[in-house]
């Protein structure tokens, strides 16, 4: 029974925290009642068993975490990596040639520390690269949300100049002289003293389709 326990205890991945999501309901963010934040970190704090300083630099460099450097610290990136990836290559070839003739030396586990902390300085070295590739991302990421916002902006300017050249086939296609009879759309002052007054359904059919009216007086006149 002590297996599973020791196996949750150092899991380099925490369960998720479900119960402090579950107090982020929206009635207990409407009353108030949802836990805030947490604060930020402004001192030590340990990370999935490893400690780690808010004031260390992203990339730690090798020396503080007890490591031999293997390259100066003036260098090209380049190149540097190409002569680790060359260093790993011979040390291996050397560790194949130690356990074919003399398994049991111990000159096998000097030479397997010594690809540990080749791989190890290749891993720092590629990571020295982090911040750049951060960048870059971003970088790419804005471009491609000023290209999308520049298609929506000429999406819209040719669908506005769609519209305008409808209004324009529209206002063209109108008859010049429009000779219209006054009587046709205003009703003259006979007309409103003849009707009679108890008429509920016209007034409300007057009051309700007048303009409906109006365009099919315009329709007829035409």
């Amino acid at each position: 029974m002590a297996l599973p326990t020791e196996t949750a205890s150092t899991s380099s991945w925490p369960l998720p925290p479900t119960q402090y999501i579950n107090l982020y309901t929206d009635e207990n963010i409407r009353r108030g009642r949802a836990p805030k934040p947490p604060l930020p970190i402004h001192n030590d704090y340990t990370m999935f068993g490893v400690h780690f300083n808010a004031d260390d630099t992203i990339i730690r460099p090798l020396e503080s975490q007890a490591i031999r450097r293997l390259y100066p610290q003036n260098f090209d990136h380049r190149r540097e990596l190409k002569k680790l990836n060359h260093s790993i290559l011979v040390n291996f070839l050397d560790l194949l040639d130690i356990l074919i003739k003399c398994p049991d030396s111990t000159k096998r586990t000097d030479k397997i520390e010594d690809i540990n902390i080749l791989f190890i300085n290749m891993h720092h070295l590629i990571n020295e690269f982090r911040p750049h590739q951060a960048r870059e991302t971003v970088r790419v990421m804005l471009e491609m949300q000023k290209r999308q916002r520049h298609q929506v902006a000429e999406r819209l300017e040719r669908q506005e100049d769609e519209v305008s050249r409808l209004v324009r086939e529209a206002l063209s296609s109108l008859p010049d002289n429009l000779d219209l009879d006054s009587k046709l759309l205003v009703p003259s002052l006979e007309e409103l003293q003849l009707r009679p007054k108890n008429d509920t359904s016209s007034a409300s059919e007057d009051k309700c389709s007048s303009l409906d009216r109006l365009m099919c007086n315009i329709v007829d006149a035409l």
